[in-house]
């Protein structure tokens, strides 16, 4: 009599033989549901003439959000927050400007009357020479490097911000900067270098050298405004710079 348990196992077989030469050469099955087929019958899994079983790739992530949607939205969140006082005398809140994909990103202080106004960062006399240094110095444009501030409110009377408003901002900095992934960042200034790097020492002692910034080359100058009420440190920043502009075109690979 034929046993019923071994027709079973056959009639099995053939169907998972079957299964895989249709499947274009690919039957998907786990490890350990092989271990288990050739436990209960040597053999019962394809083999010989049929295709050879593979178990399906891993699951990739899902793909990152194009940066410019990102930045979109995390804009609109900053527009609509009340963390802190600032959102009681802001006019409009300032986020930054630039390309989503830029391989540099200047971080200042906090915005002015004249970005508090117009809605965007470095607009006014500082904003100016930033400009300059990366048009006529770079060689770029503000359209090529992307630019943005500790916070995103005007203090009152341009005062530097308190520690609450730098903490209140301080996620949206660095989900920012998460987005950006830049190359090179240029931290100007005081409040911006002590925040990113989360130290006191002073711009004097941070510039000069690289700093690390969660895995990307931070770069310490002085604040466009300190310049204009102190010309004599221009060559001091333009040092900097370029040795910003010799990371961003390989020449160096700086130790961080």
């Amino acid at each position: 009599m034929t046993d019923p348990f071994q027709e079973i196992i056959e009639d099995t077989k053939t169907l998972l033989q079957e299964t895989a030469r249709s499947s274009k050469g690919f039957l998907h099955l786990s490890p350990e549901v092989l271990a288990k087929l050739e436990a209960i019958g040597p053999g019962l899994a394809p083999k010989g003439d049929a295709p050879p079983v593979q178990t399906p790739p891993a699951p990739t992530l899902s793909t990152p959000a194009d940066p410019a949607e990102a930045l979109a939205a995390l804009d609109a969140q900053v527009k609509v927050c009340e963390s802190c006082a600032l959102h009681a005398t802001r006019s409009q809140t300032v986020f930054g400007v630039g390309n989503p994909r830029a391989d540099l990103v200047f971080v200042g202080e906090a915005p002015g009357y004249e970005e508090d106004q117009k809605g965007e960062p470095f607009v006014g006399p500082a904003g100016q020479l930033l400009t300059d240094i990366i048009t006529k110095g770079m060689k770029s444009s503000r359209e090529e490097v992307y630019i943005c501030n500790i916070i995103k409110c005007r203090p009152p009377e341009n005062r530097n911000p308190s520690p609450d408003e730098v903490r209140c901002c301080e996620s949206y900095l660095k989900q920012q900067l998460d987005i950006l992934q830049p190359k090179v960042i240029c931290a100007l200034g005081g409040v911006a270098a002590k925040t990113l790097l989360q130290t006191e020492e002073t711009t004097g002692r941070l510039r000069g050298s690289w700093h690390n910034y969660e895995g990307i080359p931070l770069r310490v100058t002085y604040h466009p405004a300190y310049l204009l009420r102190k010309p004599s440190e221009k060559s001091k920043t333009w040092a900097d710079i370029q040795e910003v502009m010799k990371v961003l075109s390989g020449e160096v690979t700086p130790e961080i």
